[in-house]
């Protein structure tokens, strides 16, 4: 048997559109996709896949149901087998318990872990002996005991092993601990230690409500060289880019309204639920990724992103918004006074001043567009290039055909480009996905994800990043995180475009990762020609996913005998072959090939 939560897991991270597209040839229908039904004869496509909601729907034969489902009926499987199957292509790894278990959760040890660790924090809190510190800064802030209470905020002490010496008189182990991250170990102290000492606690839920991690801000005078905010480490029950804060209380106002708020932090979530606004979610202490976007694309079709104003949170801002427009959520942008935050204006201003910013927000590509005017980048040929390097990485990000023909007519009507010159360069650069059944999605935790040779194109480009940081807002606006096929080289880029000044590993990278870079930050070369390397890096990436697109149109039109498909397929298949030949890597079968075996 498979626990329901990791049921609940797999069918939240499976594409729909991919494992149905690999059996049925789909059909972009708007937002949605069509067939002629698999399950019935018929002429006229009346079977269709609704990626928002995860579910097909024939209007035919009336069959119905989620992916589950259908490769159960497809193919017979059983329903733990068709579980089996979704996970092995999503990269979520199934543990399963025997029947005489009665279905217990494999992981059931490390969730009692952690629902000890909440008890423990919030007991701390409320004592008075222990949680003076955090209860005068809830105070300070405007948060009550009903809200501290419904978002389950505790108090770390500020002790090398409070929670684990309590922990053990409970019968919890010091390796579970470990496991889980509450307690740590380190060169320096000889025995292992809580991770969370002297920090306000925020316990991080998964979708169902279980505990999975933990945030803690710190408190207290004496701790200046502390982090501001500790989290949880990747365990088995917890990969924060696939968890976003908050969610699991605003998952149905969400539903309802079907436009969720984005701010930066846990503070943030709290004090607007407190103020009203219940529909408030943080990324968990990185920036927004791609498994975050699906996931809240399940609740939303909008997003309002409330960032830091400042240079930094504007970048935050416009990454965060190219995700959820890849993701088929559409984002503005909330502007907010300099030095100010979601939180510090609820307090000091009422929930009606927040609102005010959050009704006048607009549409990311016009921000976009306002900052560059803001900076005159339209008062000459240099800087309207530079403007449209700009805007390029929006355009190229949403789905939608419709928002896509608005925006394109808006940047050519204000930086005078015609129309076709930006298409062109839009299909110069990255080709979009052909069909939803020959594109395979790669998830970073995905095993069987292959990786690309040491002195390869990806770690080249990554070797430039960290010699001159100057270059990371370029090779962001070339590439995206799913171009880099080696998943160790694409958490580094992710990374870096997250932190520009990341000068060691980030504490949740995963290990293989993270000695990828600090191979690369301790990396002696000198790169010459910097431009050449970012030109010839990021063309064979390009050329080689290009590849991967024509070998799916080949292995369309040998499995076709419809004249009318073919015909568009072998359109198709030219207009793939001249962007490759543009990016001057045209290279042979046999290279090629030597490239995917890793011989090259």
């Amino acid at each position: 048997m498979i626990p329901d939560d990791q049921v609940d897991e797999v069918r939240a991270r499976a594409d729909i559109v991919q494992v149905i597209g690999d059996l049925v040839p789909l059909k972009k229908s708007g937002k949605d996709y069509k067939a002629c039904c698999p399950f019935h004869d018929e002429k006229t496509p009346s079977f269709y896949v609704v990626p928002a909601k995860g579910f097909y729907k024939c209007f035919g034969c009336g069959e119905s149901g989620d992916v589950f489902a259908f490769l159960m009926k497809r193919h017979g499987l059983s329903f733990v087998d068709a579980v089996k199957h979704v996970a092995a292509s999503s990269g979520v790894e199934i543990r399963e318990v025997n029947r005489g278990q009665t279905g217990e959760d494999p992981f059931r040890y490390l969730y009692e872990a952690n629902a000890f660790a909440r008890m423990f924090f919030q007991d701390s809190l409320w004592d008075e002996a222990t949680g003076g510190p955090a209860t005068a800064y809830l105070e300070e802030r405007g948060i009550d005991r009903d809200t501290a209470e419904r978002f389950g905020l505790g108090y770390a002490p500020d002790a090398w092993r409070g929670l684990h010496e309590a922990a053990s008189h409970h019968g919890i182990g010091e390796e579970v601990l470990i496991e889980v991250g509450l307690v740590t170990r380190s060169e320096k102290r000889k025995d292992p230690y809580d991770r969370f000492r002297g920090r306000l606690t925020f316990p991080i839920e998964n979708l169902s409500g279980k505990v999975v991690g933990f945030g803690g801000r710190v408190l207290g005078v004496g701790r200046e060289g502390s982090p501001k905010y500790v989290n949880s480490p990747e365990s088995p029950i917890y990969h924060k880019g696939g968890i976003l804060y908050g969610l699991s209380w605003a998952k149905n106002t969400i539903r309802r309204q079907g436009t969720a708020l984005m701010v930066e932090g846990y503070m943030d979530v709290v004090s607007l639920a407190a103020a009203g606004f219940e529909n408030t979610v943080a990324p968990l202490g990185t920036a927004v990724t791609s498994d975050q976007v699906v996931l809240l694309r399940r609740f939303a079709s909008r997003a309002h992103l409330l960032f830091d104003s400042d240079a930094a949170g504007l970048k935050a801002t416009f990454r965060a918004a190219d995700l959820l427009l890849a993701g088929g959520v559409h984002p503005c942008v909330v502007t907010l006074p300099t030095g100010e935050d979601p939180d510090s204006i609820v307090h000091s201003e009422g929930a009606e001043a927040l609102q005010s910013h959050i009704d006048g927000a607009v549409d990311v590509l016009d921000r976009k567009i306002q900052i560059l005017e803001e900076h005159d980048h339209f008062k000459s040929i240099e800087h309207t290039r530079t403007a449209i390097d700009r805007l390029l990485p929006t355009l190229r990000a949403v789905q939608d055909p419709t928002l896509r023909d608005i925006y394109i007519k808006k940047v050519s009507d204000r930086t005078g480009v015609r129309r076709d010159t930006l298409e062109a360069e839009l299909a110069r650069v990255v080709a979009p996905p052909l069909q939803p059944q020959v594109v395979r999605r790669r998830d970073r935790r995905r095993p069987a994800a292959r990786t690309t040779p040491e002195m390869g194109p990806e770690r080249e480009l990554l070797l430039l990043m960290t010699k001159d940081r100057d270059w990371i807002e370029r090779v962001g606006e070339r590439l995206g995180p799913k171009d880099f096929l080696d998943v160790r080289y694409r958490a580094v880029f992710e990374s870096l475009l997250a932190d520009h000044e990341l000068t060691h590993p980030p504490e949740e990278m995963v290990p293989e990762a993270a000695r990828v870079l600090e191979k690369l930050l301790a990396d002696p070369a000198e790169l010459g020609r910097a431009h050449r390397v970012f030109e010839e890096s990021s063309s064979k990436i390009l050329s080689t996913l290009l590849q991967e697109r024509l070998d799916a149109v080949d292995h369309l039109l040998q499995n076709t005998s419809d004249e009318q498909q073919e015909t568009q397929l072998l359109l198709e298949k030219a207009r793939l072959s001249k962007e490759r030949r543009d990016l001057g890597q045209d290279w042979s079968p046999t290279v090629r090939r030597a490239i995917k075996d890793n011989h090259l």
